[in-house]
């Protein structure tokens, strides 16, 4: 079985092309989420047969593979990347966390075999070069972007999943917030969260703060195992 992009696309008719297929696809996904996205619902969306979209894509999960590929490229950066590793991989973090927020539909691929398409293999690619000139092997490089990712993937499920959980139960923020805060004063009132209880009181910083912080964390362990740094926290 050949990948999709490995496959002609289909000769062009008017108002129905692969890139159209795959635009109102993710048009779906953005208002309803993934679930809604069939290749029926996405024929609908275009004012045309299933059938005829099975000439373009042969199965769903090709679909899905266009989508995340296509929506990849907004993650991109224009090269030169910036001149100093952490900028840009700080550069590139930022872009996958807007990504995901304009199209948290993306977190719902990640334990899906998806396949990985151009526009996400040349991300990787910039994302290793960012290490160039350090004078690290390719396996340390690879072993430092694992790190980083394993941080990424972490960070965008969770905040995705509690920005959605609201809208999915009907619900805003300010809603979910006042429901479950009464129970957990209860609780720090009797003295059963000492540790919570001070920054349950005083607050604690916000995602973006909570973001920013984490990823220069890692950051900071790759800047430990970088050649000349190998006794820090990163080196072992």
């Amino acid at each position: 079985m050949s990948s999709i992009w490995s496959r002609p696309s289909p000769p062009r008719r008017p108002a129905l092309t692969r890139e159209a297929i795959v635009a109102a696809a993710i048009a779906i996904a953005d208002a309803e989420g993934l679930p809604a996205v069939s290749i029926r619902r996405v024929a609908a969306a275009l004012d045309a047969r299933a059938m005829t979209l099975y000439s373009y894509i042969e199965r769903k999960e090709d679909l899905l593979a266009l989508m995340l590929d296509e929506v990849a490229a907004e993650v991109l950066v224009e090269e030169p990347l910036p001149a100093h590793w952490r900028e840009a991989l700080l550069l590139m973090a930022r872009r996958e966390r807007e990504l995901v927020r304009r199209h948290p539909w993306r977190v719902d691929l990640i334990t899906q075999r998806v396949a990985v398409g151009p526009n996400g293999l040349r991300h990787v690619e910039q994302k290793l070069a960012a290490f160039d000139g350090l004078g690290v092997e390719p396996l340390t490089a690879w072993r430092f972007l694992a790190a980083f990712n394993d941080y990424m993937t972490g960070f965008v499920v969770r905040e995705a999943v509690e920005r959605g959980a609201p809208r999915e139960k009907g619900i805003n923020e300010a809603e979910r917030v006042a429901v479950a805060e009464p129970y957990i004063k209860e609780l720090v009132e009797e003295g059963r969260l000492p540790r919570l209880a001070p920054m349950i009181e005083q607050g604690v910083w916000g995602a973006d703060d909570n973001f920013e912080r984490g990823l220069n964390w890692v950051l900071d362990g790759i800047q430990g195992g970088l050649p000349g740094n190998e006794g820090g926290p990163g080196g072992r």
